[in-house]
């Protein structure tokens, strides 16, 4: 399974996101931890109720809780993360 494919599912069933964007940034990041062919580096964008009540700091720490196995030992190098109520989603 690709690595994209394996970020949505964990994010999908953890935290039923009204809106995921899971955009594979790797191209972009050539010699800098990203290899040719490889998914290294992502944004993501994970709108869901579950971040109601929570911090920036709390949010992060959720979803990096979540894909630990894929940022210790799956690969990837990078993630440009942004989670929102699906309130602040709606407001931006």
């Amino acid at each position: 399974m690709h690595i994209a494919a394996t970020l949505r599912r964990k994010l999908e069933q953890s935290f039923a996101p009204s809106r995921l964007d899971v955009t594979d940034e790797s191209a972009r990041h050539a010699g800098h931890g990203a290899h040719a062919g490889k998914e290294t580096h992502f944004a993501l964008v994970v709108v869901s109720d579950a971040f109601t009540g929570k911090s920036r700091v709390e949010r992060h720490r959720m979803v990096h809780s979540v894909l630990a196995e894929e940022l210790v030992v799956g690969g990837v190098h990078a993630l440009a993360l942004t989670a929102l109520t699906p309130q602040e989603d709606r407001a931006a």
